[in-house]
């Protein structure tokens, strides 16, 4: 098993696919590979995740498990965040690959502006996409950025850890639900009392984890978390749909206090076949952008502001993937496979292509 898995995480895999009746399969620049012949049986596939549960008391309990979250590392390979599952009364193991290095804004060529967005004394920033879409590096690059650049606490409520964060010119403190607190909105909470300056959670996904961002967000905190949807826009219509009809309209008004920042990505596979890169729309909240948060009928204005402030570090995800594909970095196919649809005829590099060309 650690053969297959050191060869797969070699070839670049972000997944690995371990199922009873199958054959190990990795996902390699998005595609989901065969990296064996023999299919395995449901007690090999068993054996596979009792090796990855960490404690003696998940263990004991393995013929009880229907879903189970777990972090697992291999030395000199890289650390996995583990999903156990049930399917067909036999086990299946997902395993995403999380790399040793933490990755930067610069290595996973990201827009300079998040450097400035991760540098905010306080306001919620929220980073979505849908799932593998790449959530989870750009949340720990801007970590990376603040750690490198910064002198803070950051405190971190995860579920479960993922990326190993040393302390740098800041001190992190790592929190697992489940292991060292119990729940998300519980971590989150006591997170408030740990004199912090930088709080991260992962998805904001009901009404009292948004509350509690926002209210952390209020006194003086900067808040990144995260959301499986596709752009800005959903973004912002799910996380104020969670909030009880009636506070609603006083949450849009917290909320548009409160955000700092709204970044949406996805993965597109790389003109070169070398890996995927990241297109990424930005929305930034200037006063007008608060204005338009506070009407429930101005929502359609915030593509327009995003597109026409590209000085202030804002862009959609058509005007980031005409500069992908001027730069030489997504083809123009790639491009026309984006959730947001896009028209590649007759773009010119300008002085946004240059600067992704330069990324």
């Amino acid at each position: 098993m650690e053969k297959i898995i050191k060869a797969a995480v070699e070839r670049g895999a972000s997944d690995l696919h371990i199922k009873a009746g199958d054959v190990f399969r990795a996902r390699i620049n998005g595609k989901l590979v065969a990296l064996t012949k023999q299919r395995l049986t449901p007690d090999q596939t068993k054996a596979i995740a009792l090796k990855l549960m960490s404690s003696d008391t998940d263990r004991a309990r393995i013929d009880q498990v229907r879903d189970f979250d777990c972090s697992w590392g291999m030395p000199g390979v890289g650390r996995f965040r583990v999903n156990v599952l049930r399917q067909r009364s036999s086990f299946m193991i997902v395993m995403r690959v999380i790399p040793f290095t933490v990755p930067s804004i610069e290595s996973l060529a990201l827009p300079d502006s998040l450097k400035a967005v991760a540098e905010a004394e306080r306001g919620l920033i929220v980073v979505a996409g849908v799932s593998g879409s790449g959530k989870s590096s750009t949340v720990a690059a801007m970590v990376h950025h603040i750690n490198k650049t910064q002198h803070k606490h950051i405190v971190t409520v995860e579920n479960p850890i993922e990326f190993l964060h040393r302390d740098l010119s800041c001190s992190v403190t790592q929190r697992e639900v489940g292991v060292d607190t119990d729940a998300l909105a519980t971590g989150l909470r006591a997170a408030l009392r740990q004199d912090p300056d930088v709080v991260v959670i992962g998805d904001i996904a009901d009404a009292i984890t948004v509350d509690a961002a926002i209210k952390a967000a209020e006194t003086g905190r900067l808040l990144i978390a995260t959301l499986p949807t596709p752009d800005v826009t959903s973004t912002i219509e799910r996380i104020l749909a969670t909030l009880p009809t009636e506070e609603r309209e006083i949450g849009r008004m917290r909320f548009a206090e409160a955000v700092r920042a709204v970044l949406a990505q996805q993965l597109l596979p790389r003109k070169d076949e070398k890996g995927r890169t990241a297109a990424m729309e930005i929305l930034i909240a200037t006063p007008a952008v608060r204005e338009c948060l506070k009407s429930s009928t101005r929502f359609a204005e915030l593509k327009k502001i995003m597109s026409d402030a590209t000085d202030e570090g804002m862009q959609t995800f058509e005007q980031h993937l005409n500069d992908l594909v001027s730069a030489g970095r997504l083809s123009p196919e790639s491009a026309k496979t984006a959730l947001i649809p896009t028209s590649m005829s007759g773009s010119q590099p300008g002085k946004r292509g240059k600067q992704a060309a330069s990324a």
